[in-house]
């Protein structure tokens, strides 16, 4: 094996030992937990359901699978128009037809 080759190897190695190291970048604070069916168009935290990708993709407000986090224990007890209630669990009401 040539240098070159080595150098590649260990170089593959750390970057594999440093990622797995490193923490998610969607870690979630304790004090947290996701909420469905609370965010606002274009105001969910990350992937949500059929219809979105990530951050920001929710179509309809109060989307019942995508979810934004809230202070824990908040979630069940938010009132929202309409007498919809957070969830901790996605939902199928008000989710957009693809």
């Amino acid at each position: 094996m040539n240098r070159t080759a080595a150098a590649l190897g260990i170089a593959a190695t750390l970057a594999v030992a440093l990622a797995g190291a490193a923490p998610s970048a969607f870690a979630q604070d304790a004090s947290k937990e996701k909420c469905f069916g609370v965010a606002l168009k274009g105001q969910n935290d990350c992937a949500a359901g059929p219809g979105t990708t990530c951050a920001g993709t929710s179509r309809v407000d109060y989307q019942g699978n995508a979810w934004k986090l809230v202070p824990k224990g908040s979630c069940t007890t938010m009132k929202l128009p309409g007498d919809r209630m957070g969830s901790l669990s996605a939902l199928t009401r008000d989710v957009p037809k693809s």
